[in-house]
């Protein structure tokens, strides 16, 4: 079994446009990814984006890039496409690394490989314990429901499951509410199977692509990470960053 790590990587951006090519620390963004990724058990790690500017930075530290349609809705319909281009067997791991967590943990990459050690997974994703009522009432950060196995039942930008008749301040004393990590790997042809499929009701409710694949069937494996998770979504972001890793 063979693991293929891609990074979709677009110029375009609403709230930071060119985020893949900011300087942190003296190294692009992308390139703080893909350094991270060749730390982690993989065969192989590609960066797959639409822009020559992206193109060109990647060639120039030495890192494997494709071009990729600019038409994709969506970083899994990128990576699906550059997967298709490498012509790689049915039982590749291909893992949808994302192109804005620069200090990625290696080994967050590995527990996703080890779900497919049983032969039945499709789809492998990580979640993380919910420590703090800001964390589980933000709707930018998506929880997860899981049922026997850790398989993932249902996502939501609210706090689920509700628990009746306990004020929401203290739900936290009263159960476990885990928030959904966005890394995911897929076998390559549930992959390409899931990228044929339209929109889906409850995708559109929630703005969450994953619920597509679980409202046609697909089965979500989870696996526990305790690492921060430090994403880029806009300057004050990088500011946060660079005092945080860099001061």
């Amino acid at each position: 079994m063979k693991f293929i790590g891609i990074i979709p990587a677009r110029y375009e951006s609403t709230r930071f446009p060119g985020k893949p090519l900011i300087d942190i620390h003296g190294k692009s963004m992308i390139q703080r990814v893909y350094e991270q990724c060749l730390k982690a058990n993989l065969d192989r790690v590609i960066v797959a984006t639409d822009d020559h500017r992206i193109f060109e930075q990647v060639e120039k530290f030495g890192g494997e890039v494709m071009m990729t349609s600019n038409t994709h809705r969506s970083g899994t319909d990128r990576i699906a496409e550059a997967a298709k281009t490498l012509n790689l067997s049915d039982e590749t791991i291909v893992i949808n690394i994302q192109g804005d967590e620069p200090f990625i943990n290696p080994k967050d990459i590995e527990l996703l490989e080890r779900c497919f050690k049983n032969n039945q997974t499709q789809i492998a994703t990580l979640v993380k314990k919910i420590k703090t009522l800001e964390t589980l009432n933000n709707p930018n950060c998506p929880k997860v429901i899981l049922g026997v196995g850790q398989q993932a039942l249902y996502f939501s930008r609210e706090a689920i499951p509700h628990i009746k008749g306990i004020d929401k301040k203290n739900w936290l004393s009263e159960r476990t509410f885990f928030q959904h990590i966005g890394i995911y790997a897929f076998r390559y042809d549930i992959l390409q199977e899931i990228t044929r499929l339209s929109n889906s009701p409850l995708e559109e409710s929630e703005g969450l692509e994953q619920l597509r694949w679980i409202e046609n069937g697909y089965m979500i494996q989870t696996a526990e990470s305790n690492s921060e998770c430090v994403a880029v979504d806009d300057p004050e972001d990088l500011k946060r960053i660079n005092k945080k890793f860099f001061s």
